[in-house]
This record gives structure tokens, sequence and C-alpha cells, in this order.
């Protein structure tokens, strides 16, 4: 598994449903890597197609392979709305290096109610044996060279 930097940018959504009465909804989203957590800026009354443009940095140093993004209405009076999550699966972009802007449905209740826009970047950490670029063979942390003496 790669380790690195995986940088998310947060674009915008479209299409989430606008469930409050009386005003228009305030979303943010709430990205998820393993037991890292971000939260975006609060969009006031954005309503249902909210701009973000955001980026934010999660390190990958493990097997975990999916970013989870929950998208949630800030309310003022009562505990925040869930209005829906994507799940975005990692493999493609740690091993492309990027994906660009691409939209992700967005589900509640395993019911599909809009989509969200996001780019994604790795960076890949530089260990030792990629930084020396000589051949040879690693043994515990040791190597043997290939030069003659």
């Amino acid at each position: 598994m790669p380790r690195g930097t995986l940088e998310v940018l947060l674009i915008s959504a479209k299409g989430i449903d606008d469930n409050d009465f009386l005003s228009s909804i305030d979303p943010y989203v709430i990205l998820t890597y393993r037991a890292q957590e971000r939260k975006s800026t609060v969009q006031k009354d954005a309503g249902s197609n909210p701009q973000w443009n955001e980026s934010f940095l999660f390190t990958v140093s493990d097997s975990a392979c999916e970013l989870t993004l929950k998208i949630m209405d800030k309310d003022n009076f009562s505990q925040d709305d869930c209005l829906g999550e994507a799940t975005i699966h990692l493999d493609p972009v740690l091993e492309a290096g990027s994906i660009p802007e691409t939209a992700y449905k967005v589900v509640k209740d395993q019911e599909y109610c809009g989509e969200i826009k996001v780019a994604l970047n790795f960076t890949a950490e530089i260990t030792e044996e990629q930084e020396d670029g000589e051949p040879g063979e690693s043994y515990g942390g040791w190597r043997e060279s290939s030069g003659e003496y």
C-alpha cells in the first residue's frame, strides 16, 4: 500500500434535497478517511447547489481505501441533518496519482439524492530506496552493494 498525502479538492454539489421548511439549507461536508476527519465551511443559504472550492489533506499510511463525504445541513436550534453521503474508492487515485474533477453519487437511505464534485491528488512518500536509485538488494534495512572491491 502506498504511503503519502491525499489532497481532496471539494468543489460543489448539485441536486441535494432542500429539506428546510422555512429557509434554504446551509450545507457543509464532513470528509472522513479512517480516523482523520475534516469539515468544510458552512455555505449559508446555499440551497441544493452549494459551491465550496476547498482543499483538504489526509495522510495515507495503511490499507484503508475509502473516503467518505457526508453532506450535512447546519441547523441553529436542532441537531444538524444528514442530507446524504458519497463513498469514494481510492485505489484509482493511489495508482494514477490524480483524478480530475469527477461527480460522485450522493445517497441517503439507499436512494440517489444528488451528486458531489471532487478532484483527488495523491503524492507518494519517497522512501530511501526510491531516493538512492542504486541497484542492490535490501536485507532488514541493510543494503548489499553490487560493486566489486
